[in-house]
């Protein structure tokens, strides 16, 4: 605290000034006044400072004697906040409290995707549900086909999501619902790389695949979407074939299985616990119309040149796969002829 007086002005200085610091082109002064300010300010901050500590002190004593209560209450708080939060989502998009069965058959009726359909509601458009049946006995395994954006990747997630609302307490998005107990969600969804540590796509997906099948158990639900697409035509319809399989005798997991190998829908020939499911869509003006409807029975196909299609490939390039599409069919109905006259 000082008074700068410029040396164009010290002669303007009072007696009483007592000269602190010289500098270049000025001089700081004090006065008895500005030093017992000076003081009064600075102990102002210490008691500040000493008045706060003990303020703290005593709060920090005073919660640990109530710590046990304070616990208590912030838990309880904490439960009451999720519940109400909960039960007004429920309230709000018309969830419906599952049962739970002893005898392990899953039933899902008018099932929902709760964060997709919030997103075409504002698209004013309107999600269509779906039902998910399991047992298990009768019926583990649903072979789900169908084109891409059909709306396979919904139907599964909603189901792994409607499942683990159901097992956290929450009502589902769904008319009813009633489930066994699970105890664990496998997924192997989506393409994705692990470069750094040396794996491919593939070896990404294999590895997935490799710990559902070594670790999923008859309680466990199961999520494979697409299967050996990161290989040659025959080595990944093998691998879907043999791992499909695998569950169905072994694991004996309820099973969403998404493939675009229609072969595997035979599997449904073989073993009576497999169900073919498939995503509707139709065909208009040239173009594809998607139904998003989960209907029994296998898809018809795959629609993969009109996807194509939508996603802006050139003209051009979807007419060639078009002539292409049609040459290879007609050698597969020529081989198979050839083959029966065999």
């Amino acid at each position: 605290y000082y008074i700068e007086i410029s040396k164009a002005n010290l002669h303007l200085a009072p007696a009483d000034y007592d000269r602190k610091q010289t500098l270049v082109n000025a001089e700081r002064f004090t006065t008895p006044e500005l030093k017992e300010l000076e003081v009064k300010i600075l102990e102002a901050e210490d008691k500040i400072l000493a008045i706060e500590r003990e303020i703290v002190e005593g709060l920090r004593t005073l919660a640990c004697a109530h710590a046990t209560r304070i616990k208590a209450t912030a838990a309880a708080v904490a439960e009451l906040d999720v519940t109400v939060s909960l039960a007004d989502v429920a309230v709000e998009n018309r969830y419906a409290r599952p049962r739970f069965s002893e005898d392990g058959e899953m039933r899902v009726v008018a099932g929902r995707h709760p964060v997709i359909e919030k997103l075409t509601e504002k698209d004013a458009q309107r999600f269509i549900p779906n039902d998910v049946y399991f047992h298990p006995e009768t019926q583990f395994i649903s072979v789900i086909t169908g084109p891409n954006m059909g709306g396979k990747s919904t139907y599964m997630r909603q189901t792994a999501l409607i499942v683990l609302l159901a097992h956290c307490g929450c009502f589902v998005p769904a008319t009813t619902v009633k489930i066994g107990q699970i105890d664990r969600i496998f997924t192997r969804i989506g393409a994705s790389d692990d470069l750094a540590g040396g794996r491919s796509t593939f070896m990404v997906e294999m590895t997935e695949t490799a710990n559902i099948l070594n670790n999923a158990t008859a309680q466990s639900l199961v999520l494979l979407d697409e299967i050996g697409r990161g290989t040659s035509t025959f080595d990944g319809l093998s691998l879907a074939w043999a791992c499909a399989k695998q569950l169905i005798e072994k694991n004996r997991s309820y099973t969403l299985f998404a493939t675009h190998y229609f072969e595997l829908t035979r599997l449904a020939e073989e073993f009576k616990q497999v169900a073919n499911v498939h995503l509707d869509a139709a065909e208009h003006a040239n173009g594809i119309v998607f139904l998003h409807s989960v209907e029994d029975g296998a898809a018809n196909q795959s629609y993969g040149l009109q996807v194509a299609a939508l996603a802006g490939i050139p003209k051009g390039v979807v007419a060639s796969a078009k002539r292409k599409l049609t040459q290879l069919e007609k050698q597969n109905i020529e081989a198979e002829i050839g083959r029966a006259h065999v």
